[in-house]
């Protein structure tokens, strides 16, 4: 494999496997395993920015927050993003040094705590959709909504819950840094659950707010930002599929921007699911990357060289 440069969005299966394994430690079990795929492409000359998700994470640490609120104010959410960047950074970044030292690869690794600028604008401001915290009965819902200013909406009959705004992406705060450590050998951790959602306020100044930013949109929009080759989404699935969860189902192994755009069109792609990934590609490719690829963390360094996975190119 030739050096190139890559953007490699980790999801959720990668930090926590199922329900009866979210314990700290079995999260960081979890990052072990993918670590060893991850420093397998770092091994053939690949140069990588890593980001993840950290949707059940911020989940966690709200869920402590209202359990706590008799004592202590609740967490806002762009404070729980820098948290869980931290602490997600820190778990792979060690997972990644000791892999390394184990293959005798000498490359450094360092995670960047990464602010996104979002437009204040965004639509989604006005129509929060993005179901966050515990559920909770309608009194309870309308009394919040009262007492904090929170929007509520009714999930799917089991209750009501907080939503928040889901804006898009705009602008990498670091990438300058970013750019700067991956020049300078460094496998770097960035953007962890799409950043941390800020504004550029009235003044000019950056503000957090309550928000939350899709994960496999701000990897894209780094990706162009940096001038990656390729863009990579690792994910629960080995590949994408036509039909998926029907009797029909088959894999796309290899496919074009227009015909991914036309499958994009005829619904084969469940929100919340697999089509942000296909939305984040497709504008990763029409920006100029080269090639994207979405597998499972085992089938990472084979669906690079185009043995497994689905392959995205122009």
């Amino acid at each position: 494999m030739k050096s190139l440069l890559a953007v490699l969005a980790i999801g959720g299966n990668s930090l926590i496997k199922d329900k009866d394994h979210i314990a700290l430690s079995s999260q960081y079990e979890a990052i072990q395993d993918t670590s060893t795929y991850i420093a397998r492409l770092i091994a053939e000359g690949l140069s990588l920015v890593i980001t993840h998700g950290n949707g059940p994470q911020v989940g966690f640490i709200y869920r402590r927050g209202e359990l706590a609120r008799h004592e202590l104010p609740l967490i806002p959410l762009d404070i729980c993003g820098a948290d869980t960047q931290g602490a997600i950074g820190y778990m792979i970044q060690m997972a990644l040094l000791n892999e390394f030292r184990r293959m005798g690869v000498g490359k450094k690794v360092a995670a960047i705590v990464t602010n996104t600028v979002v437009d204040r604008e965004d639509p989604s401001f006005q129509n929060p959709t993005k179901p966050i915290g515990s559920f909770m009965k309608e009194g309870e819902a309308l009394s919040r909504k009262t007492e904090m200013n929170w929007q509520v909406m009714e999930d799917a009959g089991r209750g009501f819950r907080r939503v928040v705004p889901s804006p898009l992406p705009k602008e990498i705060i670091e990438l300058d840094v970013i750019r700067l450590l991956v020049e300078s050998g460094y496998t770097v951790i960035a953007a962890g659950g799409g950043g941390i959602p800020v504004i550029r306020n009235e003044r000019g100044d950056l503000e957090g707010v309550e928000a939350v930013i899709d994960k496999d949109l701000s990897s894209s929009l780094l990706a162009r930002n940096i001038g990656a080759d390729t863009f990579i989404i690792s994910t629960a699935v080995d590949a994408v599929y036509l039909n998926f969860g029907k009797e029909d189902q088959r894999p796309i192994r290899h496919a074009t921007l227009p015909e991914i755009k036309q499958y994009l069109v005829e619904g084969h792609f469940k929100p919340g699911s697999m089509k942000p990934k296909i939305e984040a590609i497709i504008a990763f490719l029409e920006a100029g990357g080269q090639k994207a690829v979405i597998t499972s963390p085992e089938n990472l360094l084979k669906a690079l060289n185009g043995e497994a996975g689905t392959t995205l190119i122009k």
